[in-house]
């Protein structure tokens, strides 16, 4: 009951400041249209005039949603708003005041147009009173609590906008003091009192003489090459550089407080974000009942969540550890998504299983990132490669295709291509299978499989092992100067993968157009310099060779195959000719039998066999 009164009392009380406004607006045009002769405004003022007019103004003022706003803000939006609130109810009243007067009731057109701009000056005028009581008391606040002053990098719409956020958010204790910008034109110009000085100018004098805590990167689209050299002339100053989001990032299109982030190493890749066709993916997921094998790992656990925001009727949550997987569940459910998420613990090397689950929850899309993905451990381990990821693969394949599940999609790795480690090789091999379902008569299911290279923040990922080296003191660690690889992030390679499922016909294998390789020791001499070092001086970068399995380059495409164009540029598509099903069934016995019978170098030539592009290391 009483929150019921608490949200009621709001419009009541909006209604009679409105209608207090209306009436003395109203009062004054009367006077000012008879200057101040109250013998000529009685012989037009009527109760009935008053009530038509301020009736009016209320009226149209709920049309333009004047109800639903608090007081203490006031923007551009609520002053175009009221305008053409007041405007409407004037246009009407005009309209009106011809028809009443065949009724002998004549309302002045001149009081009608003076009432309609007092109107707009008085309804402005009192919310900027109380727009800036509130500054006035958050002032009170900052004054004498000012934690950073920082320095933003681009006097543009981005920049501009970020200081207007900043100065609404006095509280925060964070004043802009100064615009860096690469336009020589607006050097000296002013943005809300703020002065733009060039970027290239002595950064370290600026620093000192307005003693600035922070740098803001405030440009919508900038180099990776210009990022790094701004970021790293700013920590050998000792000052922190941060990054606003460029506008496809934001949801209103401006710079807020709440979105600013540290320069990540995504920042300096040099490649933009693929772009994503939303219908499609809605299409491809939502009411629809989803299963995800690894759901505990970085790929998968991704994937969980942005198919969860799709809205599948169903997204069944599978992996082998318990406590991966109760991390993702709790993800999903702190997301708030209105998901049903079933969590299920399942080996998917235990065909049984995989088969029992498939069948009783009847997924109509499997999405398939269950895998053992390092390369130096499985070199040593090539069973336990063999057996999750190929006869897991396998089992979940025939379980899916058994049951009627729609599509397959196979998370797979650059390091298929002609791989030279057992765990590129067992995944090579696994694409081998999936490819060869499309040549059984009796299955209906579409198969695919999604090759992408590193993935930034993984587990196995480069990107915190150096970041722990650099907290260490160092050294980096690097395995060869010259050693390449593709990167890609953990969103943007979900996004990539479900992109693909909503666009294969069956028998693909999907890659990213990932852009150029990026050498690895650029990209920790990079890390070094984000991290306010200096590389070979501060932290050192050590060479320890590659080791087994590992690549100089990655590669994209395998020998026999060939390009398939596909809807979206940056995707591209690569068939080769299946091998045939029975072909994939003599090849799982034979495994199963190589796995308990050889050792480690004898599986590496089994795997060789039927990959011949394989090229084992002893």
């Amino acid at each position: 009951m009483d929150l019921k009164k608490e949200f009621s009392a709001k419009p009541y009380a909006l209604a009679g400041v409105y209608a207090l406004l209306a009436f003395l607006s109203l009062a004054g045009a009367f006077i000012l249209r008879f200057d101040f002769n109250f013998v000529e405004i009685c012989k037009f003022l009527s109760p009935k005039t008053f009530v038509l007019i301020i009736a009016a103004k209320l009226f149209f003022l709920a049309i333009f949603g004047q109800f639903n706003i608090l007081f203490k803000f006031f923007h551009k939006t609520d002053l175009a708003n009221q305008f053409w609130a007041f405007t409407a109810s004037a246009a009407f009243l005009l309209a009106s005041s011809q028809i009443l007067i065949k009724f002998g009731w004549v309302i002045p057109r001149g009081v009608i147009l003076i009432d309609y701009f007092l109107s707009i000056i008085f309804f402005a005028a009192i919310r900027m009173f109380f727009h800036g009581k509130r500054e006035r008391s958050q002032s009170k606040i900052f004054h004498g609590n000012i934690k950073k002053r920082v320095a933003i990098i681009g006097a543009g719409d981005v920049g501009a906008s970020l200081a207007e956020n900043l100065f609404s958010h006095k509280s925060m204790g964070i004043i802009p003091v100064v615009f860096l910008d690469d336009d020589p034109q607006k050097a000296g110009c002013t943005i809300s009192g703020i002065k733009i000085l060039p970027l290239k100018t002595d950064l370290k004098k600026v620093v000192q003489k307005l003693s600035i805590d922070q740098a803001i990167i405030a440009i919508s689209r900038l180099p990776q090459s210009r990022i790094d050299e701004i970021t790293s002339e700013f920590s050998k100053l000792g000052i922190e550089t941060n990054i606003v989001p460029s506008y496809q990032d934001l949801a209103a299109g401006y710079a807020k407080v709440s979105n600013l982030r540290k320069v990540s190493i995504e920042d300096v890749l040099g490649r933009k974000q693929i772009p994503l066709d939303t219908e499609e993916l809605e299409k491809l997921i939502r009411g629809k009942r989803i299963l995800v094998t690894g759901a505990g790992g970085s790929i998968g656990n991704e994937l969980c969540r942005q198919i969860a925001m799709r809205k599948p009727s169903m997204l069944i949550l599978l992996d082998q550890c318990e406590v991966q997987l109760f991390n993702v569940r709790e993800n999903i459910c702190a997301g708030n998504f209105g998901v049903d998420a079933k969590p299920v613990i399942c080996n998917v090397a235990d065909a049984e299983r995989i088969r029992q689950i498939i069948s009783e929850y009847k997924p109509q899309i499997v999405f398939h990132a269950a895998a053992h993905k390092h390369v130096p451990i499985m070199e040593y381990q090539a069973g336990e490669a063999l057996k999750n990821n190929l006869l897991g693969t396998w089992h979940t394949a025939v379980a899916s295709s058994e049951n009627g599940v729609e599509k397959f999609v196979l998370i797979s790795t650059d390091k298929a291509v002609n791989p030279t480690s057992v765990m590129g090789a067992s995944k090579r091999l696994a694409e081998i299978l999936i490819q060869s379902f499309q040549t059984n008569p009796k299955n209906k299911t579409r198969f695919m499989a999604v090759r992408f290279g590193n993935v930034l923040g993984s587990s196995g990922s480069v990107i915190p092992i150096f970041k722990r080296q650099i907290e260490a003191g160092g050294p980096i660690t690097l395995t060869h100067p010259d050693a390449m690889r593709y990167f890609i992030s953990i969103p943007e390679a979900v996004g990539l993968v479900l992109q693909c499922g909503s666009q294969a016909l069956g028998g693909e294998i999907f890659v990213l157009d990932m852009g150029e390789q990026i050498k690895i020791i650029d990209l920790a001499k990079r890390m070094i310099k984000l991290s306010g070092f200096e590389p070979d001086v501060d932290i050192k970068i050590k060479t320890i060779g590659l080791r087994c399995g590992e690549k100089l380059q990655e590669e994209v495409q395998n020998k026999a195959e060939h390009l398939k164009k596909t809807k979206n540029p940056r995707i591209l598509a690569f068939v080769s000719t299946p091998v045939a099903f029975e072909k994939s069934l003599e090849i799982v016995e034979e495994t199963k039998r190589a796995i308990l019978e050889k050792n480690n170098r004898e599986l590496k030539e089994f795997i060789k066999k039927h990959v011949p592009e394989y090229e084992p290391q002893q």
